[in-house]
C-alpha cells in the first residue's frame, strides 16, 4: 500500500476550541451537531485510490477527538432526555430488569458441587455461587461478588474455572468493560482470595483460559506479553500457555507452549478426568480454523489435529478417551473417538456421522454421550451410548435453546432450556427418565408472553437460498402494514441467533410492535457450510439475506418501510451499516451498537487482525475488492435520504474500536441527510461484557425512546 497523502480541509485546532464551550455548557447543547472538520487522507490499495476525511477521529486519546465525542454525546443526551416517552420507558424497563427474582447459569461441576453465575437485581453485576449437586437454592453460597469489591458496578469477571476437586476457583477480573483480566484465586470454602494474582491472562482480542492440574496445586493459563517483552502494538497478540504453582511468585511461572504459533492464535484449555492430559484448542483468529494440541504425562506438547483436519473441539470422557467434533467432509459435524495416547486422528473412530442437524456441544458421562444439535436457530439435545448407538432426543421445549449439559453422578445431567416466551429453567435428566424434571433453579420475570405467538417462516434470499425468519407478535395482530416492527440479525463467525427470553421484547410488544429475528448466512444455523456462505468474499450474502427478510415483512403486510426499524450489534452493527448504505429507503430507523464500519482500516486495530480470517484482508486483492464494495463507511453517498440512526459505542471496547462509530457518524452527518444521526458513547463500558445493570437499563431506555420518536409511536 502506498504512503498516505494528507490534505487539510479545515484546521483541527479551530474545531477543538469551538467544541469545548458546547461541552462546558452541556445543559444547552446545539440542536444539531457542529460540522466535523475534514483532514483528507488518500491511500492506495492495489491501484485503487481511497480517500478518508475523518482518519483523525481514530485517535481516541487526542483532545480534539475527545471534545468532538463529548459534543456529540451532549447533543444525543439532550435530545433523548427531551423525548416525552423516555422517562416512562425508563421506569418500565427498570421495573422489568430490576425485578428482584434471581437467575442462574451453571458453568461447571467439580468436587460434587455446581459452580454458577447468579444474577440478582438490583445488584449491578452478576456474581459466582456454589450449590450442591441437587441444584438446591437453599444450599447456595457466594464465592465471589464483584458488587462487594466495587459497588459502582464497574468491576466484573470475564470467566472462572474451578480446580478439579472444587477446592479453588480461578477468576479473571477486569474493569470498565475492558476485558483486560487478571487471574485471582479464591478458596471456595471460605470465599477468601489467595495471595496468587496472575496478570495479563485475558483480553478482548484472543480471550483467555485456564486449566488446573490433577491435584489442584497449580494451573496452566493463557498469558499475553509483558510490556518489556514485545512492542506496544504486539501486547494483545502472541498469546502463550504458562504454568503457575500456587503459593509461588508469578515471576517464577514457567513457559509451557505457544511460541511459533500465529500472531492471532487463540487458546482454550481443558484437562482430562484424571488430570494427566491437557488439551489446547487453538483457533487462528476468529474465522473458524482450529488446531488441537495435547500435553500428556511427559509434559511435551504434540499436535493432534491440523487446520486441514477441521477438528474444532474436543471433550475428554471418564473412559479416558477423547471425543472430537470434526467438520472434515462433514460441514454439519461428526464425532470421532480417539485414544489420547495415540496423539493422532489417524486411528480415530467415527462414532456419530454427519446428520441433518449441526452439532454444537459435547458432553461425555459414565456411559453416555450428550450432543447439543442446532436446527436452523433452535436447538435440541440428543443422547447416545459411547459408541454412538441408540441415539434419542431428550424432551425439551418447542423452538427453544438448550445449554451445554452439566454432568452429575453417573449419566445424569442438568441442562438449561429457554424459549422466546419462557425464561430459563434448569432441568435434571438421566437415561431411563420419561421426561426431564424441572429443578428449583427457575428464572421468574414480570414480563409474560401468554398473549404472544411465535411464527417461523422461510424467506427466499436474492440467490434463492431459504433463510429462516422468526416473528414474535401479539395474538390477533392485524396484518395491515401499519405495525411498528423491529428486525434484528447477526450473520457471522459461525454464531447462531437462537431462542432467548427478553423483557425488552415485552416493552416493544406493548408499544404495538412486532419483533423479528433473521437467521442469516455467516452464522452456524445449518453448520459450517452456512457459515462459509457468508464470510470472506461471500459476505454480501449476509446483507442480501437480511434485506430479503425486511422486504418479506413489508410484502406480507406486517409493516411498511416507515414503520420498520432494524437493530444489531458488533458484526450485527456492520450489518446495520450495510443496510443503511445499500437500502436506505427500506427502513424508518436504525439502532447500531458497537459496530464495524470501516472495513479497510479494521484489520489495523488490535482485534481487527483476529477478524481477517472471517472478513478478509486488504492485503489480498480479491478480498480488498469485496471489502471495499460493501464497507459502510465508504459507501455513504452525499444527498441520500438515510433513515434516522442511533449509533452507540463504549469508550473501553477492546473488540471493536469506538473510532468506527465516530467516523461513520461524522460521514453520515456530512452527507446532507435530513434525518437524525446520533452518537451515544458510554465512558465506562466496552463491547457489552461486564456492563452493569443500571447501564443496560439506561441504554435500552434510550433505544426504545429513539424508536418511539422516529417511528412516530405512542408510548403507553
Amino acid at each position: 500500500m502506498a504512503a498516505a497523502m494528507i490534505e487539510l480541509r479545515r484546521p483541527l485546532l479551530a474545531f477543538a476550541v469551538a467544541a469545548l464551550p458546547a461541552v462546558a455548557a452541556a445543559h444547552q447543547p446545539p440542536r444539531t451537531p457542529p460540522e466535523t472538520p475534514r483532514q483528507r487522507v488518500t491511500d492506495e490499495y492495489h491501484g485503487t485510490l481511497v480517500t478518508d476525511d475523518y482518519r483523525w477521529l481514530e485517535d481516541g486519546a487526542n483532545e480534539a477527538v475527545e471534545a468532538w465525542s463529548d459534543a456529540q454525546n451532549a447533543i444525543t443526551r439532550a435530545w433523548l432526555d427531551s423525548r416525552p416517552s423516555r422517562s416512562r420507558l425508563h421506569d418500565q424497563i427498570k421495573r422489568l430488569y430490576s425485578y428482584e427474582a434471581p437467575s442462574w447459569r451453571i458453568e461447571k461441576s467439580a468436587g460434587g458441587r455446581l459452580f454458577a453465575v447468579k444474577r440478582q437485581p438490583p445488584r449491578e453485576q452478576v456474581f459466582i455461587v456454589v450449590l450442591d449437586a441437587k441444584a438446591d437454592p437453599a444450599s447456595e453460597r457466594v464465592v465471589f461478588d464483584p458488587n462487594q469489591l466495587d459497588p459502582s458496578g464497574k468491576t466484573a469477571f470475564d470467566w472462572f474455572v474451578p480446580s478439579r476437586d472444587g477446592r479453588y476457583l480461578g477468576i479473571s477480573i477486569s474493569t470498565n468493560g475492558s476485558e483486560d483480566g487478571t487471574l485471582a484465586i479464591y478458596d471456595v470454602a471460605t470465599g477468601k482470595p489467595l495471595p496468587d494474582r496472575v496478570p495479563r491472562v485475558q483480553y478482548g482480542t484472543a480471550g483467555g483460559s485456564t486449566a488446573w492440574n490433577a491435584d489442584g496445586s497449580g494451573f496452566f493459563y493463557t498469558r499475553y506479553p509483558a510490556p518489556n517483552e514485545r512492542k506496544a502494538e504486539d501486547l494483545h497478540f502472541y498469546q502463550e500457555i504458562w504454568f503457575h504453582r500456587l503459593g509461588t511468585p508469578v515471576e517464577k511461572d514457567r513457559y509451557s507452549f505457544g511460541r511459533g504459533l500465529p500472531r492471532i492464535a487463540e487458546h482454550v484449555l481443558s484437562t482430562s478426568e484424571d488430570g494427566r492430559y491437557v488439551l489446547d484448542t487453538v483457533q487462528k483468529g476468529d474465522g473458524g480454523e482450529y488446531e488441537l494440541y495435547l500435553s500428556g504425562p511427559t509434559g511435551r506438547w504434540e499436535r493432534l489435529a491440523r487446520y486441514e483436519d477441521k477438528a474444532v473441539a474436543g471433550e475428554f470422557g471418564p473412559d479416558g478417551m477423547l471425543y472430537v467434533l470434526s467438520r472434515d467432509e462433514a460441514p454439519r459435524g461428526k464425532i470421532l473417538r480417539v485414544d489420547p495416547r495415540a496423539r493422532s486422528l489417524a486411528r480415530a473412530e467415527v462414532i456419530v456421522p454427519e446428520g441433518d442437524a449441526a452439532l454444537e456441544e459435547l458432553l461425555v458421562t459414565a456411559s453416555k454421550l450428550y450432543v447439543v444439535e442446532l436446527v436452523g436457530g433452535p436447538q435440541q439435545l440428543r443422547v447416545y451410548d459411547h459408541d454412538g448407538k441408540n441415539g434419542r432426543l431428550v424432551p425439551t421445549l418447542p423452538i427453544s435453546d438448550v445449554g451445554k449439559p452439566i454432568p452429575l453422578a453417573g449419566d445424569a445431567v442438568l441442562f438449561a432450556n429457554t424459549s422466546f416466551i419462557e425464561p430459563t429453567a434448569w432441568w435434571s435428566w438421566q437415561p431411563g427418565d420419561a421426561a426431564p424434571t424441572k429443578t428449583a433453579l427457575v428464572t421468574r420475570s414480570l414480563a409474560t408472553f401468554d398473549d404472544t405467538e411465535i411464527r417461523r417462516v422461510s424467506v427466499a434470499s436474492r440467490d434463492g437460498t431459504m433463510v429462516p425468519l422468526t416473528i414474535i407478535l401479539k395474538k390477533g395482530t392485524r396484518l395491515d402494514g401499519k405495525n411498528p416492527t423491529l428486525l434484528t440479525g447477526y450473520g457471522g463467525y459461525g454464531l447462531s441467533l437462537g431462542p432467548s427470553f427478553s423483557p425488552f421484547r415485552r416493552v416493544w410488544l406493548d408499544l404495538g410492535g412486532v419483533f423479528a429475528i433473521a437467521n442469516l448466512r455467516g452464522g452456524g444455523e445449518f453448520g459450517e457450510a452456512w457459515h462459509r456462505a457468508g464470510n470472506l468474499t461471500r459476505k454480501q450474502n449476509v446483507f442480501d439475506d437480511f434485506a430479503a427478510c425486511a422486504k418479506w415483512l413489508i410484502a406480507n403486510r406486517y409493516t411498511r418501510s416507515a414503520r420498520l426499524a432494524i437493530m444489531g450489534g458488533s458484526n450485527g452493527g456492520l450489518l446495520m451499516g450495510a443496510m443503511i448504505t445499500q437500502h436506505p429507503d427500506l427502513f424508518g430507523a436504525v439502532v447500531s451498537r458497537v459496530g464495524i464500519y470501516d472495513m479497510l482500516r479494521v484489520e489495523l486495530q488490535p482485534n481487527g487482525e483476529f477478524n481477517t480470517t472471517e472478513f478478509g484482508s486488504t492485503r489480498d486483492p480479491e478480498q480488498f475488492r469485496a471489502l471495499y464494495a460493501y464497507s459502510p463507511y465508504h459507501r455513504v453517498v452525499d444527498g441520500t435520504a438515510y433513515p434516522a440512526i442511533l449509533f452507540s459505542t463504549g469508550k473501553h471496547d477492546p473488540r471493536v474500536d469506538p473510532s468506527h462509530s465516530r467516523k461513520m457518524t461524522a460521514r453520515l452527518q456530512a452527507s446532507g441527510t435530513r434525518r437524525r444521526v446520533l452518537l451515544r458513547t458510554s465512558g465506562d463500558t466496552g463491547h457489552g461484557m461486564g456492563t452493569s445493570l443500571s447501564r443496560r437499563i439506561d441504554e435500552d431506555a434510550d433505544i426504545v425512546a429513539f424508536l418511539v420518536s422516529e417511528l412516530g409511536l405512542r408510548s403507553p
